[in-house]
């Protein structure tokens, strides 16, 4: 049976493993503080927190519960807006609320809540209160009187101690004192072992979207927990990323964050914080998305894949000759991604990242783009340009990266290789912009990289009227 703890409660059930686990809150426990809202993890009604424990101590993660298979929740601590009340008071993130007016209808209070929750649990503040409900929706507010209460919690965090979080938090009435008994209760349980038969699903953040309704009716094949998809390495100037790795992994992660010294600004542009909290890269690449901004963050990188077969065996490929047509990819049966790996980029090489969607944030890419470029006695040695949105798969620019190599960066040099890149390309139109908008952004996009990332070479006059 899978096993796990709701609130204050152990469950021990014998329902699907591919039911969402918002269904089953809401539906099998008749916990109704979960809303319903746009089932595609879009809104945040349906946030959770996920607790998963590391021996003593439980990390904590909004996801959202509309997009995530119960199976998911299997070992885990998961806290509802029911989970976070005090028994005779408002806790401190409803009273920052209140007190703020951050509230009208209600329908998606408890999702912030628990956004600011979370938010408050964490160990290290590498956001702030109001990023940490990016990912949460409000229609009737206006949003003011809701970030006036977060700048009031992100306040009353600034005493938190760090070394004793939980006792901290419950003295000061964001939590429930029945937190500090989770590690200890964790340790009681006994995981289900899942079979290994079913639809493959990583955290759903995909699939969900699309199947929600049929995944609950079969197997499912859970592959969150499969530690052999796990983890970030470095080792003789490669770096390593499981499959299961999720974007928060990878913008949360020191050493990236020093090659990649934007990395959280890039992946900032990525969904929102529940969705970063869960979608993994491996699930980006095998939605075949020709917007995916994973696939195109890591194209650009040059990357290689490493597919397991049943067997256990494995095989590499370019990440490049990964993806064939719209949504089909080499991946044969019985096949996963196991990991990505990319040569760790040195000190004469460039990265950069650039998307455009109708919204900044939290919003699929109209246009997406990033691009490695390597200096060598000043010209270009060597180029690795990446677009989405305009073709049947995240496009790699062959030709046009075989163009730029051994050029100087100049305007002249930029202007022709972009006219390659127009010959490369064939958008087309739909809700996210016609073709010839999206021959436009992939202009300036290309643009974009060589101002951003050779800004006393480029001759900004000279971009514009040549």
């Amino acid at each position: 049976m899978i096993q796990f703890i709701l609130n204050n409660r152990i469950i021990k059930t014998s329902a699907n493993s591919g039911v969402t686990l918002l269904d089953f809150i809401r539906e099998y426990q008749q916990l109704k503080g979960t809303k319903i809202g746009c089932r595609e993890g879009d809104c945040g009604a349906c946030t959770v927190l996920v607790g998963t424990s590391d021996g003593d101590h439980v990390t904590y993660q909004t996801i959202t519960s509309c997009i995530s298979p119960l199976g998911n929740a299997n070992g885990k601590h998961i806290v509802t807006v029911e989970g976070i009340n005090l028994p005779k008071e408002l806790n401190t993130v409803q009273k920052a609320m209140t007190d703020n007016y951050a509230t009208q209808c209600g329908f998606c209070t408890p999702g912030f809540v628990v956004s600011m929750t979370g938010y408050a649990l964490e160990s290290n503040k590498t956001t702030t209160c109001n990023d940490a409900i990016s990912g949460n929706i409000c229609r009737c507010t206006g949003y003011k009187s809701i970030e006036k209460a977060g700048f009031e919690i992100e306040e009353k965090l600034q005493q938190k101690d760090d070394n004793h979080k939980i006792e901290w938090l419950i003295n000061k009435g964001f939590i429930p004192n029945y937190f500090e008994t989770i590690p200890n209760k964790l340790k009681e349980l006994q995981p289900k072992v899942f079979s290994k038969t079913g639809v493959k699903v990583a955290n759903g953040t995909d699939i969900y979207v699309r199947h929600a309704d049929k995944m609950a009716e079969e197997d499912v094949h859970l592959l969150v927990d499969k530690t052999a998809l796990k983890g970030i390495s470095f080792s003789e100037g490669i770096c390593t990323l499981g499959a299961n790795t999720t974007v928060t992994e990878i913008a949360e992660n020191k050493k990236l964050q020093t090659l990649f010294p934007k990395l959280k600004q890039f992946l900032k542009l990525v969904s929102s914080e529940q969705i970063r909290n869960m979608g993994t890269i491996g699930g980006n690449f095998v939605n075949a998305s020709p917007i995916g901004d994973m696939s195109i963050f890591f194209l650009a990188l040059n990357s290689t894949l490493t597919i397991q077969k049943e067997d256990e065996t494995e095989r590499q490929i370019a990440f490049q000759e990964f993806h064939q047509n719209y949504k089909v990819y080499d991946l044969q049966e019985g096949e996963i991604l196991k990991e990505i790996s990319f040569k760790i980029p040195q000190a004469n090489q460039h990265y950069n990242f650039e998307k455009v969607s109708k919204r900044t944030h939290l919003d699929i890419a109209s246009v997406n783009s990033a691009g490695l470029i390597s200096i060598q006695n000043g010209v270009i040695s060597e180029a690795h340009l990446s677009f989405g949105g305009v073709a049947a798969i995240p496009k790699y620019l062959y030709k046009t990266n075989e163009f730029l190599k051994g050029k100087l960066i100049i305007s002249e040099t930029i202007h022709l290789a972009e006219k390659i890149l127009q010959s490369e390309i064939s958008p087309i139109s739909d809700v996210r912009g016609t073709s010839a908008y999206k021959r436009l952004l992939a202009r300036q996009l290309f643009f974009a990289h060589f101002i951003k990332l050779f800004p006393n070479d480029v001759e900004l006059d000279k971009m514009i009227t040549l």
